[in-house]
């Protein structure tokens, strides 16, 4: 994945030449198969580095706060609560580890990578956290692929996928998932590493995590967009279509399940709003800047800042999307929040709206 190396080279104030040194390792600089590069800084240095060094850093504290809270309460608030492990909420959890894998491993080193002009924490370390950069935007996006299709075979097949949504089941498609994944994400692993280079005119130097200069950008950043956006967004609203499609082509109804209409219907529209809309700007962004048509000037760059900010909104407004809009998981988020004790099952009356819903693996 493309770092804020821009911002790192943004120490020049004029057009000079840099020599960029091909090394994989963090230790003395190899001078030799150096490429001659000239850049043409075309934005304001001081304008810029006020940006990245106060709002970046307050903007990604805040999501990492978030992030970090919303995401271990609702893992809490289904361990704590037998009756909610249904598929989706199995999913629901796996969803919030991913966000809260993405929340660690991405949010502190792409902040730093703003902030400071250098890569501070060597060769290894960079490899590994664009490795998992990767892995954690993989795992959240296929996670909420997953999610429509639990909900695509309830709503279209609610009695042929009865013997399919079964937690056991939802448990193996997570692990052949995250085993995808770890695979699939294996090339960022190889082509990213630290990059040293020197400012010819200026007489310094300094490093940047990105990808290395033998290997394509552009194949990669291509590939990522297609596999970690266009295609499970398209999944995604393929599942949710044939969903409403079968919803709204059933037969009279009655006011409940109207109102049951209604909330599919809402949760649908923002599940794949929110995510193409968070996620949407960076992507275009970072295709655009491999196939070297992005212009660097100030407006640019901070509308790339803007959106790497945005995309990574999406890892704490999860819990909201897909937890807080669910009446069961609302209550039993309250009774975490208010430390109220469990209700005994022998002694709860007949089973409720509520109750049916949790036992049938449904939160809508």
């Amino acid at each position: 994945m493309e770092t804020s190396w821009d911002i790192g080279i943004s120490n020049l104030t004029k057009e000079s030449n840099i020599s960029i040194c091909n090394s994989t390792h963090s230790t003395l600089m190899d001078m030799e198969n150096c490429e001659e590069l000239k850049f043409d800084i075309g934005y304001d240095r001081d304008l810029i580095e006020k940006i990245v060094r106060v709002i970046v850093p307050v903007f990604f504290g805040m999501i990492g706060i978030l992030g970090l809270i919303g995401n271990t309460l609702v893992v809490i608030v289904v361990a704590a609560n037998p009756g909610m492990r249904s598929t989706t909420n199995i999913l629901i959890i796996n969803l919030a580890v991913a966000d809260l894998l993405f929340v660690i491993f991405c949010i502190p080193f792409t902040a730093t990578d703003f902030v400071l002009p250098f890569w501070p924490f060597g060769n290894i370390w960079c490899k590994i956290v664009q490795y998992l950069i990767i892995v954690t935007a993989y795992a959240s996006v296929y996670t909420l692929v997953l999610m429509s299709l639990d909900r695509y075979l309830a709503v279209v097949h609610p009695i042929t996928s009865m013997s399919w949504r079964t937690e056991n089941h939802a448990i193996l498609a997570i692990c052949i998932a995250w085993a995808f994944i770890f695979a699939l994400s294996t090339p960022a692993l190889v082509i990213h590493g630290e990059i040293h280079f020197t400012f010819q005119d200026l007489d310094n130097s300094s490093t940047a995590c990105r990808i290395l200069p033998q290997y394509d950008w552009c194949f990669f950043q291509v590939s990522f967009f297609l596999t970690s956006y266009l295609l499970p967004l398209t999944l995604i609203c393929v599942f949710y279509v044939c969903m409403l499609v079968r919803l709204w082509r059933g037969a009279r109804v009655s006011a409940e399940s109207r109102r049951g209409r209604r909330r599919v219907t809402r949760l649908v529209l923002v599940v794949v709003g929110v995510f193409a809309i968070c996620w949407c700007p960076i992507q275009v962004i970072l295709v655009t800047k491999s196939l070297e048509a992005y212009p660097l000037k100030s407006a640019t760059i901070m509308v790339q800042i803007a959106s790497h900010i945005l995309a990574y909104t999406n890892s704490c407004v999860n819990p909201i999307l897909y937890a807080f809009l669910s009446d069961n998981f609302r209550k039993a988020f309250r009774k975490i929040i208010y430390c109220r004790p469990r209700q005994d099952p022998q002694r709860s009356g007949p089973p409720t709206k509520t109750t049916r819903a949790a036992s049938t693996g449904d939160i809508l």
